[in-house]
């Protein structure tokens, strides 16, 4: 019999959750959870191992004060203890940051993608599953990133601009 607890996945958008529309020419994010859905239904025999909720649906240079508050409050009001947020990689270190002002009593991992599922799935299953099995082992409460391989406290792992890839500081 598996104990594991259900594990909660928020969405909030960003990169990982774009798609190129034809008529404009953008990539824009999705206002739905279908390809986050879609890579829990393949991963997985049974999809009562998550709980899948999307929260703010927005490219993360476009996430607000309020929008962190309302993700903190959200977090709060929950019973699960272990939470993915999927979020995008240009201001995940600000929501991380403040989120770790404000919980003290969860094991959140952040995860994205440089680019979007819609266009090139591997990056974002890959971060969303490696955060997914850190999750199953961790047991320390704190605010970690799921990137390119690692995942680390929110502190230690860094988006190196100029290479477009996530880097662990020492």
């Amino acid at each position: 019999m598996n104990n594991q607890k259900k594990i909660l996945i928020l969405n909030t958008g960003g990169t990982f959750n774009k798609y190129y529309e034809p008529i404009s020419g953008e990539l824009r994010v999705t206002n739905d959870n279908h390809f986050i859905e879609n890579i829990i239904s393949k991963a997985f025999k049974s999809t009562n191992k998550v709980n899948l909720l999307g929260l703010i649906y927005k490219d993360s240079l476009e996430l607000t004060k309020s929008d962190r508050i309302k993700l903190v409050k959200h977090i709060n009001s929950r019973d699960e203890k272990k939470i993915i947020i999927i979020h995008g990689t240009d201001t995940m270190d600000i929501t991380a940051k403040y989120l770790n002002k404000y919980i003290s009593n969860k094991q959140i991992v952040l995860v994205g993608s440089m680019k979007p599922y819609s266009i090139e799935p591997v990056e974002a299953v890959s971060n969303l599953m490696i955060g997914y099995g850190f999750l199953q082992s961790n047991q320390k409460n704190d605010i970690f990133v799921s990137m390119h391989g690692y995942v680390k406290k929110y502190s230690k792992i860094k988006k190196n601009r100029i290479k477009g890839v996530f880097e662990c500081q020492s």
